[in-house]
């Protein structure tokens, strides 16, 4: 018979991932991300995977390349090629980037290389592992959004 128990869980997700994305900014007083429902959120991603994969002519990128491309982007030295540490942390930069939009990293300073450090300035929340994919996906969407890609 059918197990209600993940539907339960989906709608609590769903309202704690509304008022944390509702949440102002207590620095901006703006709203951190736009609202959207999982559903759109999925709709929006799909939408900017398949404009990335037309852009780079490649695979349809997940989660891991879209940090890897916003890492590259906030690094801001270009295109070149990076050793697999370097690619870690580009994605890492991407990641705190993206979370510092909800207050959880701050950039510190940036090094002799010119390579950023974050400093993590509140507690991330103990995510399960759909929220913190729906939360990236929101992220990465709202940060496309903000440079006016896609």
């Amino acid at each position: 018979m059918w197990n209600f128990a993940p539907r339960t869980t989906l709608f609590a997700y769903i309202l704690h991932f509304s008022n944390l994305i509702n949440r102002p900014d207590s620095r901006t007083n703006k709203l951190n991300l736009q609202a959207m429902t999982p559903a759109e959120t999925n709709k929006r991603w799909a939408e900017l995977q398949k404009y990335i994969s037309e852009e780079f002519d490649t695979d349809v990128p997940d989660i891991k390349v879209m940090l890897f491309l916003i890492g590259v982007q906030e690094l801001g030295k270009g295109p070149k090629k990076f050793s697999k540490r370097q690619k870690e942390e580009l994605m890492h930069i991407a990641t705190c980037k993206l979370l510092s939009k909800m207050g959880f990293y701050e950039l510190e300073a940036l090094d002799q290389d010119g390579w950023p450090h974050w400093k993590l300035v509140g507690k991330v929340p103990n995510y399960t592992l759909l929220e913190q994919e729906m939360l990236m996906k929101s992220l990465i969407i709202d940060y496309f959004d903000e440079l006016e890609i896609n």
